[in-house]
């Protein structure tokens, strides 16, 4: 199902969304609550920050619930900078991922280890494929606003190296496996598995992976864009909206695998909560799919419509039966029901946008992974998310 109305992605316009000014916010205001997010979780308090220096040229992002370092945290980190035109900080960020995350030897050569210490110590040989991916299409972004460099710094080279690895992996005789499954272009949870995570797929980035990867892997991504937008489909339940934090590559929820998911993977819970954001960014740049505004409008009447207040900061099956406990992240909801709201245009949408803007960033030790959906949610609905172009040689 196509894209029939007349709207058109800011990929094709060049124009960004700004909902927090549609809801009638001053730019002005706008714009200094964006500075006053990136000030506080870059040089903020240490009960608020979440990136710290390292050294003379590095810097890391920590996941302050774990005490660890993770390329998700850290390739966010990174687009948050280029989006920000901080540069200094992505360097730094990037070369501590070079330096302490990269695997240069054994089955998964070529990829990031997916968890170190703060000291850079590698927790774990295994790559995750979110923060490949988000390193790729921040090194994108940075080549084209920035230029590239030498070495770690030549960003569009850095990019198409680790997109062609992530792949090409099955035949470079290293024993590892390509992230991404060469016959249904389905990216993996993790390269030593078959199935998938609904919040990794990512079709607005492969469709600029189709056009800036080499040239021999282009066909690939874009190939991959469409696959993924149809498993998405598959996977978010067709009434509430909501998806599995894991699922087969047939989009039914994952079960529990020994010794790769041990716990409980079936239901709406922290990983899911990106997926509907990451629905609302893709027709924000691309409008290539009307279901996607027909999914967000769903997800949003089971949340504001169907559920009771008090079940809001619940746990789910997808069919939105109510579980056990609560949220481990409860602003992360908040923050990516509302960046959803871009796919779509009604009062539901709107009142989310103006009430997230007067919501605060989250405290204590669990900040990390609410306060990064947070500030990209920010930065989406206020038209700050966007797509860098190569500069034009003349």
């Amino acid at each position: 199902m196509k894209n029939t109305d007349t709207h058109k992605g800011a990929f094709y316009t060049g124009i960004y969304r700004n909902m927090f000014a549609e809801t009638g916010f001053n730019k002005k205001d706008i714009e200094h609550r964006k500075q006053e997010i990136f000030q506080t979780l870059f040089y903020g308090s240490k009960e608020d920050r979440i990136y710290h220096t390292a050294g003379a040229d590095m810097g890391y992002i920590e996941d302050t619930g774990n005490h660890d370092v993770r390329t998700e945290g850290m390739s966010y980190g990174m687009m948050m900078c280029v989006q920000m035109d901080r540069k200094e900080e992505f360097d730094r960020i990037w070369k501590w991922a070079r330096t302490y995350m990269y695997m240069e030897e054994g089955s998964n050569k070529g990829y990031f280890a997916w968890s170190c210490q703060t000291d850079g110590t590698k927790n774990a040989s295994v790559a995750a494929p979110d923060g490949e991916e988000f390193f790729a299409m921040s090194l994108f972004f940075a080549s084209h606003r920035w230029g590239d460099g030498e070495g770690i710094f030549n960003y569009a080279k850095e990019a198409k190296e680790l997109l062609h690895t992530c792949i090409h992996k099955d035949g470079d005789n290293s024993g590892g496996r390509a992230m991404w499954d060469r016959d249904n272009k389905l990216v993996r949870f993790v390269a030593e598995v078959d199935f998938s995570d609904p919040s990794y797929h990512l079709p607005h980035f492969y469709e600029l992976f189709a056009l800036w990867a080499y040239e021999e892997d282009r066909e690939f991504f874009k190939e991959a864009a469409a696959a993924s937008r149809e498993y998405l489909k598959k996977s978010c339940h067709p009434g509430t909206g909501l998806c599995a934090e894991y699922a087969e590559f047939d989009g039914t929820p994952c079960k529990p695998v020994p010794g790769v998911s041990e716990g409980r993977h079936d239901w709406y819970y922290s990983d899911s909560y990106r997926t509907i954001a990451n629905i609302g960014l893709d027709y924000s740049w691309f409008a290539a799919d009307i279901w996607e505004q027909e999914i967000v409008a769903k997800l949003h009447r089971f949340y504001y419509e169907t559920l009771p207040e008090k079940d809001r900061d619940g746990i789910f099956a997808i069919d939105g039966t109510v579980l056990e406990g609560k949220a481990l992240h409860p602003l992360a909801v908040t923050a990516t029901n509302a960046q959803a709201s871009l796919a779509v245009n009604n009062e539901t949408a709107l009142g989310l946008v103006r009430d997230f803007f007067h919501t605060p960033l989250r405290k204590g030790e669990r900040r990390y992974y609410d306060n990064c959906l947070y500030f990209f949610a920010f930065l989406a609905l206020s038209g700050n998310y966007r797509i860098y172009w190569p500069v034009l040689q003349i």
